[in-house]
C-alpha cells in the first residue's frame, strides 16, 4: 500500500512539474530516448549559432574590404586617365614636351597624392576588430611601410604581412574568408591586392614609375610601359571587387541557411521536450483522483482490526 502511495505521489509530482515548466522531459530518467534526441538537437543548434556568429563577422569584414576596393578602383581609373592625358599631350606637340613640362609636373603631383591614398587604403583597419585588413594572417601591424625622399615623396614600400588568409567555418564542411593579402608573390593562392605576381599587378610601384616619368617628361615610357602596367593593376582590382561580391553572396546564403536550421532545431527541441498541456492536465487530474481514492482505501484498511474478521 505504501509503495502504491509513493508511486501515485511521484506521478502527481512529475505531472505537476510538467504543467508548471511546460517540459515533458526534464531528466534522462523521464524519457531516455527523447532526452538523447534533445541533447543532440541542442548540440547542433549550438553549432549553428556559432556558424551564424562567424558569418556575421565575415560579413562585416567583407563590407569593410569592399569599401577599400571601391576607393582603390577610383584611384586606379584616375591614374589611368592621367597616363592617357600625358600621352595625348605628347602626341599633340609631336613629342616635344619642353613647353608642357609644367602640366606634366602637375600630373606628377596628382600621382603623388594618389600614391599616399593607396598606402593609406592598404593600411586600413577592420573597425570591428582593430586588425589590419590586408596583412594576411599577420594582421596586428600595419602591412605597408613607406619610404620617402627628402621632399616627402614616396619612393617605395615594404610589406610586413604575409600571403595567408584566415578561414572561418560557416557550415558543415564549409569555410570562407573575406581577407585579402596585400602582397602575394608566390604565384598561387589568393591574389594580392597591391602586388600579385600571377597577374603582374604592382600598383604602388607602377604609380611611382608613372610619377617619375611624368617628372622626367618621359612620355614614351608612360605610353609604352606605364599605361600597360596600370591596366594590369586595374584588372586585378576589378577581379578583387567581383570576388568580394561573390563572397558576400555566399555569406548571405549561408546566413539564411544557418538561421533557418537553427529555427528548425528549436522547433524540434520544443516538440521533443515540451509537454502537451491539455493531455498533461487530464493525466494530472486522473492521478490526483487515483491518489485520493488510494488514501481513502488506505484509511479504511488501517481502521480494520482482527475483530472485523471474526
Amino acid at each position: 500500500m505504501l509503495s502504491q502511495f509513493n508511486s501515485l505521489s511521484a506521478q502527481q509530482y512529475n505531472l505537476q512539474s510538467q504543467v508548471s515548466s511546460g517540459l515533458s522531459v526534464q531528466a534522462p530518467s523521464d524519457n531516455p530516448t527523447e532526452m538523447q534526441n534533445t541533447l543532440t538537437d541542442l548540440a547542433h543548434q549550438s553549432t549553428q549559432t556559432q556558424y551564424s556568429a562567424n558569418i556575421a563577422t565575415l560579413q562585416t569584414r567583407a563590407t569593410s574590404v569592399d569599401s577599400v576596393l571601391q576607393s582603390l578602383q577610383t584611384i586606379s581609373m584616375n591614374a589611368g586617365e592621367i597616363a592617357t592625358s600625358a600621352g595625348s599631350l605628347a602626341n599633340a606637340t609631336g613629342g616635344n614636351t619642353a613647353n608642357n613640362q609644367a602640366t606634366l609636373n602637375n600630373y606628377a603631383d596628382s600621382i603623388n597624392k594618389l600614391i599616399n591614398q593607396v598606402v593609406a587604403a592598404a593600411n586600413t583597419k577592420d573597425p570591428s576588430t582593430g586588425n589590419y585588413l590586408f596583412g594576411g594572417t599577420a594582421s596586428g601591424a600595419a602591412p605597408f611601410t613607406k619610404t620617402t625622399d627628402a621632399n616627402g615623396n614616396v619612393t617605395g614600400v615594404t610589406y610586413n604581412g604575409n600571403s595567408s588568409v584566415n578561414q572561418a567555418q560557416i557550415g558543415d564542411g564549409l569555410t570562407a574568408s573575406a581577407d585579402l593579402p596585400g602582397v602575394n608573390t608566390s604565384g598561387t593562392g589568393p591574389h594580392g591586392l597591391i602586388t600579385d605576381s600571377a597577374t603582374g599587378a604592382d600598383f604602388i610601384n607602377h604609380l611611382i614609375s608613372l610619377r617619375d616619368n611624368l617628372t622626367a617628361g618621359n612620355t614614351t615610357a608612360i605610353t609604352t610601359t606605364d599605361s600597360a602596367n596600370l591596366a594590369k593593376d586595374e584588372n586585378n582590382i576589378a577581379y578583387q571587387v567581383a570576388n568580394n561580391g561573390v563572397i558576400q553572396t555566399q555569406l548571405n546564403t549561408a546566413s539564411t541557411f544557418a538561421s533557418s536550421s537553427s529555427s528548425n532545431l528549436s522547433q524540434m527541441i520544443s516538440n521533443s521536450s515540451s509537454a502537451n498541456l491539455m493531455n498533461t492536465m487530464v493525466a494530472l487530474s486522473r492521478a490526483q483522483t487515483s491518489y485520493q481514492a488510494a488514501l481513502q482505501s488506505g484509511a479504511k484498511i488501517m481502521q480494520l482490526s482482527l475483530l472485523n474478521y471474526l
